[in-house]
């Protein structure tokens, strides 16, 4: 399974949503990023995917998007393989 990273804060019920989603994909480990800890770590996070919200998700080397998106993607029976690294 590829390494699965989140940009979140604390307080983001959209990031804990997607960490729930994840988890019952069977993700185990979610390395977060948090940005409401380290500010400079948001200028990271939309230099990197051109956004500014939280949750912004990879999945290996693919970026995902937030939360709607990673839905989304579930809806159309797309995660599974993505989360098996396919």
């Amino acid at each position: 399974m590829p390494q699965v990273t989140m940009y979140c804060t604390a307080v983001c019920p959209y990031c804990v949503a997607a960490e729930k989603l994840l988890s019952a994909k069977g993700v185990s480990t979610v390395e977060k990023i948090r940005i409401d800890l380290k500010p400079e770590l948001r200028e990271e996070m939309m230099q990197r995917t051109g956004r500014r919200t939280v949750p912004q998700i990879y999945i290996g080397d693919t970026h995902v998007g937030g939360f709607d998106d990673l839905s989304t993607l579930n809806a159309a029976g797309k995660l599974d393989a993505l989360l098996a690294g396919s």
